[in-house]
């Protein structure tokens, strides 16, 4: 990055800060603002990642994360070995942390919410690096109130973890490039890892670090640059190679169902990426106005590159075998552009205009972080509902029978089974092997379901509200239902059909 000596001094090492700087922090809260910028936004994220995180119903993704996280290790490696073995890391975090504070929503939530608060205090460093203190509060303040960085603070998933790697990644970047010694980018390497362990995908953002790298090289000439970013950057992917490897093998099942993007994609996507439209339009508009000021391009440019890049190349790229372009798997991107929205907002003339747009930015994000703090915000079905509706009726013996076949992606049997109090003990008919036996997320339907039947009465779930609720159901096992079973109750909620049948006399 561009600088002059006074301003590098200031800005792009704050640890090392001459006696100078110091010298005008006189005041304690000045002090506090500047030395510590950091601070309000992690706190403001953190807040934001955990106020009403206990509302919205886990759905199918956590259910995932619920599931293979309280098994044990064993069972949690023999699942990896058929699926998931890209989401390892964050299983095996998420099994010490279950194991150690519970299965509450709010409580496997909360790893995210502190992942995020984290990834705040390295975009606040990063901007304060490249460009000065106020610029990097309006970076991380701006950060904490997009709506998608609150969504996915509120998710038990590993999406706040990737996006704190990469961030330290740039920050760490910046200062091993500032001076090019072994411990500088041994931190870096150790970023590199991390992100590629919690989302392989997440690996498009060297491309941007490599732009950065060669600009500084090509200023500096100093060699030193290239020999440490390349041997940082070989061996942080060390560790990922088996399991690129592995994911390679699984990817039929991970990301299959995502479709070509097409020109016409990235509009959806580009509001997505921020969780708003109107706040993706903000962001848009902000990070193009620091490009006019020739002062700042060159940085702009260089900060650009982390932005951009990883979403365009993943746009190439999901036009061969593949597709990887989707919002969440480049929400990674969201800090740079947040640090060229910063730069936007403080190019801005009289100076209020800067504080004026950022209070514009955040409230008009307001109804979607209002909206992602819904029960339905996750998951369209009422889960927490349906079991309730078997707990007040239920009696020990009681078989369960949630639909699978085509819809056993929406992982029916783990939401119920997950907001099914303890007391509740249902034997799960129609499988040959639950599971966990079967190394899966999914169970293992019975080829001949009238042998699989047996307990006097059975808990039906299926989706939708129709008034047949074996409608969706595979034919054999309908039949095998109707054939022994009838109907004597039915309940509908939100999205689910839960009805009781009862064994027929002889």
């Amino acid at each position: 990055m561009t600088a002059s000596v006074a301003d590098r001094d200031r800005h792009l090492d704050p640890e090392t800060a001459g006696s100078t700087a110091a010298g005008r922090l006189t005041g304690g809260a000045r002090a506090l603002l500047t030395r510590a910028v950091w601070l309000w936004p992690a706190l403001l994220t953190l807040a934001l990642g955990v106020r009403g995180s206990w509302r919205p119903q886990l759905w199918r993704d956590e259910l995932a994360t619920w599931s293979a996280a309280t098994r044990s290790t064993g069972e949690m490696f023999d699942m990896l070995k058929h699926v998931d073995a890209v989401s390892g890391l964050y299983y095996l975090f998420m099994q010490g942390w279950i194991g150690l504070f519970g299965d509450s929503a709010a409580v496997m939530r909360l790893p995210s919410a502190l992942a995020m608060a984290g990834a705040a205090v390295f975009v606040t460093l990063t901007a304060r690096k490249v460009f000065d203190d106020r610029t990097a509060l309006f970076a991380g303040l701006l950060f904490a109130v997009v709506p998608s960085i609150s969504r996915y603070a509120q998710e038990a998933r590993a999406y706040g973890f990737v996006v704190l790697a990469v961030s330290a990644a740039t920050w760490l970047l910046l200062r091993a490039i500032e001076r090019p010694v072994l411990l500088r980018w041994l931190p870096y390497t150790v970023a590199v890892t991390a992100a590629g362990l919690f989302h392989m995908v997440s690996l498009l953002f060297l491309s941007g670090h490599a732009v950065i790298v060669f600009f500084q090289w090509r200023r500096e000439r100093n060699r030193k640059l290239l020999t440490g970013f390349g041997a940082s950057v070989l061996i942080g992917l060390l560790p990922v190679v088996p399991l690129v490897l592995i994911g390679q093998r699984q990817v039929g099942r991970q990301i299959s169902w995502l479709e070509t993007p097409w020109l016409q994609t990235y509009i959806e996507y580009w509001h997505n990426l921020f969780g708003s439209a109107l706040v993706s339009g903000c962001f848009l508009v902000l990070a193009a106005i620091p490009g006019g000021w020739a002062r700042h391009r060159q940085r702009v440019f260089e900060i650009g590159t982390v932005a951009v890049l990883p979403i365009a190349i993943s746009w190439v790229l999901s036009h061969g075998p593949s597709v990887y372009f989707f919002e969440r798997y480049q929400l990674y991107t969201v800090p740079a552009w947040c640090i060229l929205a910063a730069a936007g907002l403080n190019s801005l003339r009289p100076r209020i205009l800067g504080v004026v747009g950022l209070v514009l930015v955040a409230a008009i994000g307001i109804p979607d972080q209002q909206k992602l703090r819904t029960s339905v915000s996750h998951e369209q079905t009422d889960g927490r509902r349906a079991a309730q509706v078997i707990a007040d009726r239920y009696r020990p013996g009681d078989g369960f029978a949630p639909i699978r076949g085509d819809d056993k992606w929406m992982m029916i049997d783990l939401e119920i089974r997950y907001y099914l109090p303890d007391r509740v003990k249902l034997k799960d008919v129609l499988i040959a092997k639950d599971a966990i036996e079967r190394g899966d997320l999914f169970a293992a339907s019975c080829p001949a379901p009238a042998d699989c039947l047996g307990t006097p009465r059975i808990w039906v779930v299926a989706m939708g509200n129709g008034e047949d609720p074996l409608e969706r159901f595979p034919k054999k096992q309908a039949a095998a239902l109707r054939a022994s079973y009838e109907q004597t109750e039915i309940k509908h909620v939100r999205g689910l059909t839960v009805a009781l049948w009862e064994r027929t006399s002889d």
